[in-house]
């Protein structure tokens, strides 16, 4: 593609550039301004650390350290170059290395960055406005994000091959044109691409749940609960859903959101008129959703239901977390 000015009834092409025929350095110049203006690759994040390296045994360097709304970490690393190199091995290795990151630990990480910009602004406070209700689930995920002028096809395939294994890896390219003495930067997403984001998202979800069907094949593993004996994977999830709705009556979201934490929350449960689109939008009959009327739970006006799809993957952590609430499930 290119960028065209529009000069009268003709079109006047703006000839594309590279960062290095104009001077423009990864580090001083692109990583500064997106440091500032993180909002134009990647909105809703707060950027608590540049260059981070405050772990032992390694030099190596993350770009951009943030935080989004949800409290995931953010890996952000960025390339001038025009194929990425192998920027997305790097910053798996990164992702990695702050997984198990606190959000005491990020307190201290963000207060250091805000000195050294000369900002008074409380690391603590800042963080807790941002995540908002969020901090029981700081550093559930992490995520990263990729930004270079351009991505070599290898890369490319790489992370959508990531993303498909439910990683979250986003590919930004910044392409510089030049016009007269000015520099612009034209800014497109391309993993994933924005119109076929919630498209690709539903897609992997699917794809996951039938992996952890098949993982779950083999595992002939039986449940006792309540009253009931010898309960497969769907059964027990089933039986121990039924007993949530009976002990949660008039319950909030926010209180079923706190039962169920992000990890899992994505493909446990959903509104009714969500499942039974996708049952009708599969074509085949084929339910992954229970989906009867003594199987929902009301919430206000709306009704939610939950995911039949469990396999060994899956199936410990919704039992780890049920197990907090008090349920006690006999396993044979």
């Amino acid at each position: 593609m290119a960028i065209f000015k529009l000069d009268n009834d003709n079109f006047k092409k703006i000839e594309q550039t590279q960062f290095s025929n104009e001077g423009i350095l990864e580090r001083q110049h692109i990583q500064n301004a997106l440091k500032k203006q993180i909002d134009v690759i990647a909105p809703d994040i707060l950027i608590i650390s540049e260059e981070f390296s405050e772990w032992s045994d390694s030099k190596r360097r993350i770009d951009l350290l943030g935080i989004d709304k949800d409290g995931n970490i953010v890996v952000i690393e960025l390339k001038r170059t025009e194929t990425g190199e192998h920027m997305d091995l790097q910053a798996i290795r990164y992702a990695s290395m702050v997984s198990t990151l606190t959000f005491v630990r990020a307190v201290e990480i963000f207060s250091k960055y805000l000195i050294s910009i000369e900002s008074e602004l409380n690391a603590e406070d800042e963080l807790l406005s941002f995540i908002g209700d969020n901090k029981d689930n700081f550093a559930s995920d992490v995520r990263i994000i990729l930004v270079s002028s351009d991505f070599s096809k290898e890369l490319t395939t790489s992370v959508m091959w990531l993303n498909e294994r439910d990683l979250d890896i986003r590919c930004y390219r910044l392409i510089p044109y030049k016009h007269n003495e000015d520099i612009l930067i034209d800014v497109q997403q391309i993993i994933p691409l924005p119109e076929a984001e919630s498209y690709q998202v539903k897609v992997r979800e699917q794809k996951e749940e039938r992996r952890e069907v098949l993982r779950g094949a083999r595992d002939n593993t039986k449940y006792n609960f309540n009253g009931e004996v010898g309960l497969g994977k769907r059964g027990i999830v089933r039986s121990v859903w039924l007993k949530y709705i009976k002990d949660n009556q008039g319950i909030s979201y926010e209180k079923l959101t706190q039962d169920f934490p992000s990890d899992i929350r994505g493909r446990l449960f959903v509104e009714i008129e969500t499942a039974l689109e996708q049952q009708r939008r599969d074509g085949n009959g084929l339910a992954r959703y229970f989906v009867e009327d003594d199987e929902l739970l009301q919430i206000g006006d709306k009704k939610y239901t939950i995911s039949n799809q469990w396999g060994k993957g899956n199936i410990e952590k919704f039992l780890e977390y049920v197990g907090r609430l008090g349920y006690e499930i006999e396993e044979i």
